[in-house]
């Protein structure tokens, strides 16, 4: 054989090989889809709920205007770090402290006429006394007189004359009772006075001591809306003028934050929480849950569901409070903050990405069963009812002799990333965590390719 026609052979039977094997490649890869896996692995898992608020001390008091008139003193300003009991602010007080004083003077005035009339009645009480003394001695001198004048021993002139003393004496001594009766009055009267004016001194210096504030507890100064000279009024929430300064206990801090709907049944009082600052970077503040809201508040309005008129089908959140345990001196409420609160934690737990997690219907499942072939699962699809057909089964799919299978899964406590299993995976198992676009129309027996690379960037669709 000529040298040309081996070549020809040889190398027509190498493209023949080239074509088998290709052929045997592109139908061994017929079907197969490049998935990223996970393991299931056992770690501590913590439950976070993320929330975001203001820092807000947990003690502030709106110090208002009691009293109408002008500031003459303002002896603090924005920021300072008063006592308990140091003065704030002064409003004039000319005509109130006039009043105290009239007042005082009235009530000297009225406690002397009690004195007076206290002196009068133990006069008149002297006055009483002697006139019973005078009536009993008359009575008796009029006794004898009537046993003489019946023996005839005195002459009808004179038993008439001790009679009519008598008769005198009698009404001198009942008109000695009613100056005793109209003296017990007139102190009684002198005391009521006091009580009056009294009274009226209590309101005159009620008047006076509105005109001066002083701090009910040591603070600071965190809010001064008004300047020395402005005149303030009384009665009108939030009008400008009716707030005089705000104070604030800073010695315990909290965090307001405002809770999605969908979060709140899982924080409980007590939960530690870490609060971060946005004006304060790169530094963690340990918090404890101390109060949870009972109102929803719609989150486009800031309005509680109470308040409101009318249903609302818009997102809510509710407020919790979140207090710091080691707040730093110079932090200042209303400064934007973030806190996580940990809601649950679990050590040493199978968990698996949460992105592994997949939903599947009853009936696609069962369908996929049938089209390899399981007669075992395509039975129970003929009595299935169209419910149990319809139930959607959570679970993910387990890489096992390079195809997929769907395990339903019982899933704990989320964590940021991660998911705690209870049941269906054991720590080890290889599942498939991609790509979405994968996981969403995967079916159970799949062949599968592993390529844990950085996955390309998918569009949407």
């Amino acid at each position: 054989m000529k040298t040309w026609k081996k070549v020809l052979l040889i190398t027509g039977g190498g493209l023949l090989l080239l074509i088998l094997v290709a052929v045997g490649i592109h139908q061994s890869n017929k079907g197969l889809v490049t998935v990223q896996t996970g393991k299931a692995q056992r770690q501590d898992l913590a439950s976070v709920v993320s929330a975001s608020g203001e820092i807000k001390p947990k003690t502030y008091v709106n110090i208002g205007a009691n009293a109408f008139g002008k500031i003459t003193h303002l002896y603090v300003k924005e920021g300072d770090r008063v006592k308990k009991g140091q003065l704030l602010a002064q409003l004039e007080n000319v005509q109130s402290t006039a009043d105290v004083a009239a007042t005082k003077a009235s009530l000297d005035a009225s406690r002397t006429d009690a004195v007076a009339a206290e002196a009068n009645l133990n006069t008149a009480k002297a006055d009483l006394n002697r006139a019973i003394a005078d009536a009993d001695r008359n009575r008796l001198d009029w006794k004898r007189a009537e046993g003489l004048f019946q023996d005839a021993l005195i002459s009808r002139a004179e038993y008439e004359s001790r009679k009519m003393t008598w008769q005198t004496s009698e009404a001198g001594l009942a008109q000695a009772e009613a100056r005793v009766a109209q003296a017990k009055a007139q102190v009684d009267s002198a005391e009521r006075h006091i009580v009056q004016t009294d009274a009226t001194l209590t309101r005159a210096s009620d008047v006076l001591q509105k005109t001066v504030y002083a701090a009910p507890y040591a603070g600071v100064i965190t809010n001064l809306p008004v300047r020395e000279g402005e005149t303030v009024v009384i009665g009108i929430q939030n009008a400008p003028g009716s707030t005089l300064m705000t104070l604030a206990d800073m010695s315990v801090i909290t965090a307001e934050v405002k809770v999605d709907e969908t979060d709140i049944v899982n924080v409980k009082l007590g939960q530690p929480a870490d609060v971060t600052i946005d004006a304060i970077p790169k530094k963690v503040f340990r918090a404890i849950v101390t109060e949870i809201g009972n109102n929803a508040i719609v989150r486009s309005t800031g309005v509680a569901t109470s308040q409101s008129t009318s249903a609302s089908q818009e997102a809510k959140d509710f407020k919790v409070v979140v207090t710091l345990s080691d707040p730093p001196e110079d932090l200042r409420p209303g400064l934007s903050t973030t806190a996580k609160i940990t809601t649950a934690t679990r050590s040493s737990v199978v968990t698996i990405p949460i992105q592994a997690l997949t939903v599947r219907q009853q009936s696609d499942l069962e369908a996929a069963a049938s089209e390899k072939g399981s007669v075992q699962a395509a039975a129970p699809q003929k009595e299935a009812s169209k419910e149990k057909k319809n139930e959607e089964i959570q679970g993910v799919f387990v890489i096992r002799n390079k195809k997929s299978e769907f395990v339903p899964v019982q899933t704990g406590v989320a964590g940021t990333t991660d998911i705690e299993v209870l049941g269906g995976l054991k720590e080890g198992d290889e599942i498939v965590t991609g790509s979405y676009k994968v996981l969403r129309t995967m079916k159970p027996g799949t062949s599968v390719k592993v390529d844990n690379s950085a996955p390309k960037k998918e569009e949407n669709s």
